[in-house]
């Protein structure tokens, strides 16, 4: 879904729910050739992230369909939030997950794990660039809202990849391959953009071995070929900028 341009800020450089992005301009292309992940850590004492664990709690526990837990909390607890826990592994009821507005910077791996997820909202999470491999295990995902300008590659306006330590990294790495799910005691870390529900995704993989690199699907055309370490050496198609 095409996306729309970053939130009016507050005199503070934010909004009451969401911090500013400013790791590249969202509106229009600019000759930026360097991105760096969020460094933001999950304050797991603060009262937004315990309110989010007992919502996701309850959904799991009565089998719910529809999950839109930012609505449950106010502005200043919203933007507490810049993870999911790893328990939406529990939620494999849930059809339709909603967080609009949000300010993650980030989602597990374990999103994967909601196998009945068919509609994905996530729009205007500006500061939301990239997503997890493991979210193409959703088999029945069919319908996505993104804000398209806010990921690394986008068609528009071509933002840069991170790039990507292939030994270590703080975002994504360790854990089981996320291709085949074996252990991945030395994951190698690629990015790759590939369609996912509605639009196409920056993905990124942390895989255990060569073979399970290799064995990654082909994105589609107008974007990079296959899966890369990211960083400025990066060629792009041109930006669609309109």
């Amino acid at each position: 879904m095409n996306s729309s341009p970053q939130p009016p800020a507050t005199t503070e450089g934010r909004s009451a729910h969401q911090d500013r992005c400013d790791c590249f301009d969202q509106v229009r292309a600019t000759n930026r050739r360097r991105v760096a992940f969020h460094t933001e850590q999950q304050d797991t004492a603060a009262p937004g992230w315990l309110r989010l664990l007992e919502l996701v709690e309850q959904a799991a526990a009565d089998g719910r369909e529809e999950f839109h837990p930012l609505r449950d909390l106010s502005a200043g607890e919203r933007r507490q939030i810049v993870t999911l826990p790893p328990t939406i592994a529990r939620l494999t009821a849930v059809r339709e997950f909603g967080l609009y507005g949000s300010n993650l910077v980030r989602i597990p791996p374990e999103i994967g794990a909601m196998t009945s997820l068919e509609t994905f909202d996530p729009y205007t999470s500006y500061r939301l660039h990239w997503f997890p491999y493991e979210l193409t295990r959703c088999p029945v995902l069919r319908r996505s809202t993104v804000s398209t300008r806010a990921l690394y590659g986008n068609e528009k306006i071509r933002p840069p990849f991170p790039p990507l330590d292939p030994k270590a990294g703080s975002a994504g790495a360790g854990g089981p391959c996320s291709v085949c799910d074996g252990p991945a005691t030395r994951p190698r870390r690629v990015w790759i953009s590939l369609r996912v529900a509605t639009d196409v995704l920056p993905l990124l993989v942390n895989a255990c071995s060569p073979a399970c690199v290799a064995a990654l699907p082909t994105p589609p055309e107008g974007y990079v070929r296959g899966p890369h370490s990211g960083g400025p050496a990066v060629r792009q198609p041109t930006a669609d900028y309109w």
